[in-house]
C-alpha cells in the first residue's frame, strides 16, 4: 500500500523510514525545504534526525500533491495545533474516503478536541477512515531498529488489521484496538504526565514520588478517558500506561526535559527560547486542564502542571499541594 506521511519531524521521519525500509513505497512531505534536501541528497534528515542513515528510497517533498499522488494510506504526523489547517489545505489531494492514520498526540487548544474530530472536521465533504497509532516509542529508537511494540486504534476491526500488518515489522511489532479515541487520548495526556515527572525529578523529589506520580497519572488519565468514551483498559495497555512509563522515565522525552527544566528553575520562556521543536506536553496541558473542567473531571496533577506553566506558580509549591490534599480511597474511584 502505498503511504504518504505527512510531517518532517523526527517521528515522521522515523515512520517514513520504517516503511521504506520495509518495501512499502512511501512519500515523506516536509515544510521545511532544509529537510527535504537532506533527505533526497544526503539520505538524512540532520535538523531532526540527525545521524540516522535513511533508506535510500526515501523521497521527500514540500508539494503535497506529489507526496499525496497514488496514496492509500495517508500517515498524519503533524504537530497536533497545525493538524487542522494542515490537513484542510491538502483536502483537494485526498480521496473521497481517505485513510487517515494519525501519529500526531495532543488535543487542539482551541475547540479542545481529539485529533480524530478534527480530522473530521478538516476533511468535511470526505468520509475518512481513522486509525491512532501511538504507545511507547521514541522516534530515534525506532530508527535504530532496536525492538518497540505500539497500539493502533481503528474502530473498523478489519481495517485495523490491515493497518498493524502494514506497520509490522520484526522489530516494530503492532498490536489493534477498536478503542482509537482511548489510543489518542493516552498518547496526548501522557505529556502532560511526563512535564510533572520531569518538575519531580528536577527538584530532586527521588524515585518513590515519581513513582507515585505516574501512578495517580495513570489514574488521572483513565477518568478523563472514560468521560470521552474511551475503554478504561485501553489505558492499562501499551498505549497508556505503556506510553506514560516511557515519557516520565526516559531522558529522550521532550516533555520530560521540559519538566526538568521548570523543577531547576527555569521558566517556561526561557525553555522555549532554547529549542527549535516545543514539546506537544505544553499546550496540551491547557486543553486538558479546559477540558477536565468542562466535563467536571478531577486532574489533581494536570491542574498544578498548568499553573507552573501558565500562572508562574513555584514547582517545590505545587508539589506540596499536591501532597496535601485530601486523603482518598484509592479503589474508591476518588481523585
Amino acid at each position: 500500500m502505498q503511504t504518504a506521511v505527512l510531517g518532517g519531524g523526527a517521528w515522521g521521519t522515523a515512520l517514513a523510514d520504517l516503511l521504506c525500509a520495509k518495501g512499502v513505497v512511501t512519500r515523506l512531505w516536509a515544510r521545511e525545504e532544509e529537510v527535504v534536501r537532506s533527505i533526497n541528497e544526503e539520505n538524512e534528515n540532520r535538523l531532526f534526525l540527525p545521524g540516522v542513515r535513511l533508506c535510500p528510497r526515501l523521497k521527500a517533498s514540500s508539494d503535497a500533491s506529489w507526496v499525496l499522488d497514488g496514496a492509500q494510506v495517508v500517515l498524519v504526523v503533524v504537530p497536533s495545533q497545525f493538524m487542522r489547517h494542515s490537513l484542510a489545505a491538502m483536502a483537494a489531494h485526498l480521496g473521497q474516503r481517505p485513510i487517515i492514520v494519525c501519529a500526531s498526540k495532543g488535543i487542539e487548544v482551541e475547540t479542545l478536541e481529539p485529533m480524530s474530530v478534527v480530522v473530521g472536521e478538516a476533511l468535511a465533504g470526505r468520509e475518512p477512515r481513522y486509525a491512532a497509532l501511538s504507545g511507547p516509542s521514541f522516534a530515534m529508537e525506532v530508527a535504530g531498529r532496536l525492538p518497540t511494540s505500539v497500539t493502533l486504534g481503528c474502530a473498523d476491526r478489519e481495517l485495523g488489521r490491515t493497518l498493524r500488518e502494514l506497520f509490522s515489522t520484526p522489530v516494530f511489532r503492532v498490536y489493534s484496538s477498536p478503542d482509537y479515541r482511548g489510543v489518542e487520548l493516552g498518547g496526548a495526556v501522557k505529556n502532560v504526565m511526563a512535564i510533572a515527572a520531569g518538575i519531580c525529578d528536577g527538584l530532586g523529589f527521588g524515585h518513590d514520588a515519581r513513582a507515585a506520580l505516574i501512578t495517580r497519572g495513570l489514574a488521572e488519565m483513565c477518568r478523563l478517558g472514560v468521560a470521552m468514551g474511551a475503554r478504561p483498559e485501553t489505558f492499562m495497555g501499551l498505549s497508556g500506561m505503556g506510553d506514560l512509563v516511557l515519557t516520565c522515565t526516559g531522558d529522550l522525552s521532550r516533555n520530560r526535559q521540559v519538566g526538568l527544566k521548570l523543577g531547576q528553575g527555569m521558566k517556561l520562556a526561557e525553555i522555549v527560547a532554547g529549542t527549535r521543536t516545543v514539546a506537544e506536553g505544553v499546550k496540551t496541558t491547557s486543553s486538558v486542564y479546559r477540558l477536565a473542567e468542562r466535563l467536571g473531571v478531577e486532574v489533581p496533577i494536570t491542574e498544578q502542571v498548568h499553573r507552573i506553566l501558565y500562572e508562574d506558580r513555584d514547582p517545590a509549591e505545587a508539589v506540596r499541594e499536591l501532597m496535601s490534599r485530601g486523603l482518598k480511597d484509592e479503589s474508591g474511584g476518588e481523585a
